[in-house]
């Protein structure tokens, strides 16, 4: 048995192969390198459940599965994207012929090594060893990861680049992705822009577009984009963004265009199947919905990276066919979700929807409206976002279906509309719900109208000198709607004129309290939850205080 390294013999391993001979040949031959520990799967779906339960040492991962969708690449892409996959871990690429040139992309980017079919034991043991090597140089750098430390890491990280010290080129990529979550927008751009000029790849092009989203500047990042897909139509993860930036500008039918390619380049991602399918429903090409949110049930219902938002639409769906056996499906597998997670609130909400909908299958449409009213109570809670405001929309309105009167609903819809539509996306999003409800429709729209009058009567009281006037003006209708643009907007345009402002202290006070209410965290585990299955419902932009 020929050692690796003094360490090869602690490590554990995945082989993820469809081949049972492949797998036993890879088995023996990381057995005889010395790794300690050797597992094994047939399928992507069981190896993604694996990745998130178990940190593995090493992966080796065939490429391509005959008779599915999914490949090794959507695999490692999923995993990185959603920070499954420790930096720490060897994930290696094992590939044909027909398919190196794919692979000898990613290898740039999240991929630490690849093989070429034939390839012999001398070849892997010669990848690995590279590969563990530079996991072993940059291992100061994962450390302070793992330590949550990400300051300390994109210091560390632009200190190699800077240098050009070994790997800088996969530091540099790291160090830009951490600058994005510290919220250092400006420094993640001239990072990427330092990369592109040093070495042009593709990952650090789409991350100066991803920046200039972070920073709120669409157009400059569709514009990058634009270029980039124009150059590289085959790059998934610029179609992803492009769909993102098409979303928060409300062109809807756009993005899901944009969202389609995306899955279409890769039909195995669990990530894009979701996100295509949610905004698949929310346009109106429900079939089409239909379709990828349920092989997406398939595919990944036990994965971390199933949103369980895509068992309501589907539940949504199934109730508008009048399918009872689709319907309890998808109702039985969130029942089991609960069970897993018993404290959660966002799964309780889902539940009511489906409670809801169920006694209107059964046409017990007064139990229906006690379920309806019981998550309606739910609505003055901090954490009832856009997503929640859309399904307690989706019950009402299916509600107001049944030949009874509902008197309550509208003045309801309204709260919600005032509260969440702040943007054309989260707009258009709750008028999509509304199922050509003119009522609902109007009035939705009518407060988006109301909310923008609000921030513009404010931006002129600052603009004229009058910024008091202003803040206490966002404040009062920002308590009023619990409008969280109208909030942020009270906090940027105090900041910018305090020193104008003798009670700013006090209304920073207020500010600070409406913001903790009902200012949703974009860190919190709330707002994760969403992110994982793709399209986030919380859509509000922060305007540029005058």
């Amino acid at each position: 048995m020929f050692l690796m390294d003094d360490t090869i013999q602690d490590a554990s391993a995945l082989i993820i192969d469809s081949n049972a001979t492949s797998r036993s040949l890879m088995s023996a031959q990381l057995r005889d390198l010395g790794v300690g520990t050797v597992r094994q799967t047939p399928r992507v779906k069981d190896a993604r459940v694996m990745l998130e339960h178990q940190t593995f040492d090493i992966v080796l991962c065939d490429y391509h599965f005959g008779g599915t969708d999914a490949s090794g690449q959507d695999l490692l892409d999923e995993l990185r994207r959603e920070g499954l996959l420790p930096y720490s871990t060897v994930f290696v690429m094992v590939t044909s012929e027909a398919t190196y040139a794919k692979v000898a992309e990613a290898a740039e980017a999240a991929l630490d090594a690849y093989l070429i079919k034939p390839y012999t034991s001398a070849n892997l043991a010669e990848r690995l060893a590279s590969a563990r090597l530079r996991k072993r140089i940059l291992k100061d750098i994962f450390e302070a990861i793992e330590n949550q430390d990400f300051e300390t890491a994109a210091n560390l990280c632009l200190a190699r680049f800077e240098a050009k010290g070994k790997y800088w080129l996969y530091a540099a990529r790291i160090g830009a992705e951490l600058l994005l979550r510290l919220k250092r927008f400006d420094d993640a751009r001239l990072l990427y822009e330092a990369i592109i000029a040093a070495k042009t790849v593709p990952w650090a092009r789409l991350g100066v577009a991803r920046a200039e989203v972070a920073s709120g500047n669409l157009q400059k990042a569709r514009r990058t984009l634009e270029n980039l897909i124009g150059e590289l139509p085959d790059y998934a993860d610029s179609h992803d963004l492009m769909g993102h930036v098409q979303m928060e500008q409300g062109d809807l039918q756009e993005a899901l265009k944009t969202y389609q390619i995306a899955t279409t380049l890769t039909p195995g991602c669990l990530l894009r199947l979701q996100r295509c399918g949610a905004l698949g429903f929310y346009a109106g090409q429900r079939e089409e919905a239909l379709r990828m949110l349920e092989r997406a049930m398939s595919q990944g219902l036990r994965s971390k990276l199933f949103d369980m938002l895509s068992l309501v639409l589907v539940g949504l769906m199934r109730f508008d066919q009048k399918d009872f056996k689709g319907f309890k499906y998808a109702h039985d597998a969130l029942t089991a979700a609960m069970e897993r997670a018993p404290g959660s609130i966002r799964l309780r909400r889902f539940d009511l929807v489906f409670r809801g909908l169920a006694f209107l299958l059964e046409r017990r449409v007064g139990q229906a409206l006690v379920m309806a009213r019981e998550f309606t109570a739910h609505a003055d809670e901090g954490n009832f976002d856009l997503e929640a405001a859309s399904l307690l929309t989706a019950l009402w309105i299916r509600l107001s279906s049944q030949e009874v009167e509902l008197e309550e609903m509208m003045p309801i819809l309204k709260t919600l509309g005032m509260r969440h539509c702040s943007a054309k996306a989260s707009t258009e999003i709750l008028v999509a719900i509304s199922e050509a409800h003119q009522g609902a429709v109007d009035q939705f729209r009518d407060c988006h109208h109301q909310i923008f009058s609000v921030a513009e009567t404010a931006m002129r009281h600052s603009m004229r000198g009058t910024a008091k006037v202003a803040v206490e003006l966002l404040i009062q209708q920002g308590g009023l709607t619990r409008n969280a643009k109208l909030i942020d907007m009270a906090g940027l345009v105090l900041k910018r004129h305090a020193d104008k402002i003798e009670e700013a202290a006090e209304l920073a006070v207020r500010i600070e309290d409406l913001h903790a209410r009902y200012v949703l965290p974009m860190g919190s585990d709330h707002a994760k939850a969403r992110a994982t299955g793709g399209l986030a419902l919380r859509t509000h932009s922060t305007p540029a205080a005058a």
